[in-house]
């Protein structure tokens, strides 16, 4: 059965999006699109989703190391309010995505990405990051449940 996930990292300027493999096993970096409404937005997602066949959306939320949400963190949760009115037939989770943009960051300077090629593909890399710690999470807590 095919179970693609989407992962968006919701940024004030950007929206970097990665999917997870047919299996929900592995997350890979897939685009960064310009923020603009949020009607564009959905539709942007809306046809990435289709693409892709997610029916999952899963986004991160910014909080601070000490686990406490901040305006950033209300910020992406009325976004995802939005969408979740707009796309009604996607599921919209949140994950926390402390220090994915850092994680990124490192792997891209360690495979020698310059800059300005950083800059443009660092939030996508960053949900790809988040996806893959909570595809990871999702399926410990499958094999814990059939090992009951």
């Amino acid at each position: 059965m095919t179970v693609r996930v989407l992962a968006l990292d919701v940024g004030s300027r950007r929206l970097g999006v990665a999917v997870s493999d047919p299996t929900g096993t592995v997350a890979t970096p897939l685009a960064t699109l310009p923020r603009r409404s949020a009607e564009a937005d959905a539709g942007a997602i809306a046809r990435l989703a289709a693409e892709q066949e997610a029916r999952t959306v899963v986004a991160g939320l910014p909080v601070s190391l000490s686990g406490r949400e901040g305006p950033a963190a209300r910020a992406v949760r009325a976004y995802l309010d939005q969408l979740r009115e707009l796309l009604p037939e996607l599921v919209f989770e949140l994950t926390d995505e402390r220090l994915s943009t850092v994680a990124a960051e490192r792997a891209l300077v360690a495979g020698g990405v310059g800059r300005r090629a950083r800059r443009e593909v660092v939030d996508q890399v960053a949900a790809s990051v988040f996806l893959q710690a909570w595809l990871d999470a999702r399926r410990r807590a499958d094999r814990s449940r059939s090992e009951r």
